[in-house]
C-alpha cells in the first residue's frame, strides 16, 4: 500500500471539474488527498473542489505545466496521479494505479490514453484512434518508451523530486505531459497499462483552429526537447542506463501483455 495524491489542474472548468470529482469519490481505492489547482479561475472551480473535500491550491501563473507542477509540490503522498478537469477516471483507477505501480518492475511512471466522450461517434474515433493513437506510435518510437498522456497518468513523488528542477515547470507554451516525458532521466521507466482507463472530453475537436494550436504546440515543445537533449544522445544515455531502483531489486515483468502493456521499440 502507498498513499496517493490526486493532482486536477483547472481553469474555468467548474462544470467538467464537478464530474471529475464526483468519480473520484466513487473509486473503489479512494484517494488519500485530493489537490484542485486553481489556476486563476474566474468560475467556481475553487468553490466546487472544497464542496468535494478537495484542498484547492491557488497557481496564478497561467498554464497547465506551472498548474501541475504546483500541485506535484504541495501533495504529500507517495504516489501523484494526474487528471485534467474534464477526466472522468473509471471506478477501479487508482486501485489500478496502486496495483501497476505495486508490480515488480516498479515503474517510474503509469499511462494510458482515453476513452473520449461527446461530439459525435466519428470525431470521437478519430480523437482516439488517430489523435491519441497517433501520439502513441510515434512519439513512442522516438522516446523509445510510451510517452505521458497528460489527462491519465501517475508518477512516483521521488522521481518528481528528481525532475521537478529538470523539467521547464514555468513555461506555459509546452505541452507539460511532453516535456516530462522527454525528461524521464536514463533509468526511469514509463509503462502503458491499458486497464488505466479514464473518460476524456473530446472538446479539443470543437474546432479546427484548437486541434491546430495544439498541434504547432506539439511540434514547438519537440523542438525544444531536441535541442536541449538531442533525441539520438537520450536515446544512447538511457539504453545503456540500468532500471532505477526505487526499492528492492527491478525485475522485468512475466507477462506484460496481462496488463495490457504495450511494447514500444527501443
Amino acid at each position: 500500500m502507498r498513499t496517493i495524491s490526486v493532482i486536477v489542474p483547472s481553469l474555468n472548468d467548474a462544470e467538467f471539474l464537478t464530474a471529475c470529482l464526483d468519480a473520484l469519490a466513487k473509486q473503489t481505492r479512494r484517494a488519500d488527498e485530493i489537490i484542485v489547482v486553481d489556476n486563476g479561475s474566474t468560475d467556481a472551480t475553487a468553490d466546487v473542489g472544497r464542496a468535494a473535500g478537495a484542498w484547492v491550491v491557488h497557481e496564478p501563473r497561467r498554464g497547465i505545466w506551472p498548474a501541475t507542477a504546483a500541485g506535484f509540490d504541495a501533495a504529500s503522498g507517495e504516489l501523484l496521479a494526474r487528471l485534467d478537469a474534464d477526466s472522468v477516471p473509471a471506478p477501479d483507477w487508482l486501485a489500478e494505479v496502486e496495483r501497476r505501480m505495486n508490480r515488480a518492475d516498479r515503474p517510474t511512471v503509469v499511462t494510458n490514453g482515453g476513452t473520449f466522450y461527446g461530439r459525435n461517434a466519428l470525431v470521437r474515433w478519430i480523437a482516439r484512434n488517430i489523435y491519441i493513437g497517433g501520439y502513441f506510435t510515434v512519439i513512442g518510437a522516438l522516446l523509445g518508451h510510451p510517452p505521458i498522456f497528460g489527462s491519465n497518468y501517475a508518477i512516483r513523488a521521488d522521481a518528481w523530486s528528481r525532475l521537478r528542477d529538470i523539467v521547464h515547470r514555468d513555461r506555459a507554451d509546452l505541452h507539460d505531459d511532453l516535456d516530462l516525458a522527454w525528461w524521464m532521466q536514463p533509468g526511469m521507466t514509463v509503462v502503458r497499462d491499458r486497464h488505466l482507463l479514464v473518460g476524456v472530453s473530446a472538446r479539443p475537436f470543437d474546432s479546427f483552429s484548437g486541434l491546430a494550436r495544439r498541434v504547432r504546440m506539439a511540434f514547438h515543445t519537440m523542438s525544444v526537447e531536441s535541442r536541449e537533449w538531442p533525441p539520438l544522445t537520450r536515446r544512447s544515455e538511457r539504453r545503456s542506463a540500468a532500471a532505477w531502483v526505487w526499492e528492492g531489486a527491478p525485475v522485468a515483468p512475466t507477462n506484460p501483455e496481462a496488463d495490457g502493456e504495450e511494447p514500444v521499440p527501443a
